[in-house]
């Protein structure tokens, strides 16, 4: 076999409501707002969305946050909280028929979240928290397990068996860049390939890759100009799906407002993604 070939019918299949993740499914997209800044901006953007993936035949996922519980500030916003926010969360996938996804960062939430989110996240700065990543497994649900900024690739091979330790092979993994130094990240695109050799579908977050870790001094910064270019390159290795955190107006976004993508920019990305995706 050659060593450099990486075809989809070797990834298992996934799915999350509707939306299929690896074997041969097409690209999919999964989108939303860092976090749930009120209901009505969570529905506004929520309709957005869903209008533009049905008007384009996006397999899409809304993605949003209850609660940021790793700010690096304790007066950061946080969002609206458990009840509150997985209400919100629940009254988008009514009212719109899309699949939920949403991380949690202690096991007492796993639960409740489950209720609502067809696919429960593992933070990246939680990578290694046993409890946290074999409870997700036991939910049940499809697990996006996301590469710790302090994880090699391959390291990811150990998270993924957590999971696997509780029945659950319902396992998505995604990569959202490594620390680079003090202040900074960078998006090795080896590690895609090298994350599906591990037999699950395979997501690239282009908009956490261009963090910039404190770089802001008083907290997290970012870089979004650069979230397309590493978009199109990662989906040109064949990866399963897109990760993007977008907002109507990003510099008034109440939590990484630096590297989110605007709204605006999502249709013409994505048929350029798709195009490369087609061709790959």
């Amino acid at each position: 076999m050659n060593r450099y070939a990486f075809p989809k019918e070797n990834v298992r299949l996934v799915k999350a409501g509707g939306v299929r993740f690896g074997g041969k499914a097409p690209l999919a997209l999964m989108a939303g707002p860092c976090v749930i800044e009120s209901r009505s901006m969570a529905m506004d953007l929520a309709a957005q969305l869903v209008e533009l993936a049905q008007r384009e035949k996006i397999p899409f996922v809304f993605k949003a946050s209850y609660d940021k519980a790793n700010r690096s500030r304790a007066d950061a916003f946080r969002g609206p909280g458990l009840a509150k926010g997985l209400a919100i969360l629940a009254e988008i996938k009514a009212a719109f028929d899309v699949p939920i996804l949403t991380d949690v960062h202690q096991v007492s939430d796993i639960k409740p979240a489950a209720e609502v989110a067809d696919i429960l996240q593992l933070p990246a700065f939680l990578s290694r928290q046993t409890d946290l990543v074999i409870a997700l497994g036991e939910s049940g649900k499809v697990v996006n397990l996301k590469k710790g900024q302090f994880l090699s690739p391959w390291d990811m091979r150990h998270v993924v068996a957590k999971v696997e330790s509780t029945g659950n092979k319902q396992i998505l993994l995604t990569e959202r860049g490594a620390s680079f130094g003090y202040g900074n990240l960078v998006a090795d695109m080896r590690s895609l390939l090298i994350m599906r050799q591990f037999g699950y579908p395979v997501i690239f977050d282009a908009t956490h890759s261009v963090q910039l870790p404190g770089g802001s001094r008083t907290g997290t910064g970012g870089d979004g100009q650069w979230a397309p270019y590493l978009s199109r390159a990662a989906v040109a290795t064949g990866i399963d799906g897109l990760f993007w955190e977008t907002h109507r107006n990003p510099l008034k976004a109440k939590s990484d407002k630096d590297n989110a993508l605007p709204l605006s920019a999502i249709r013409p990305l994505w048929r350029q993604c798709r195009t490369i995706s087609k061709i790959i």
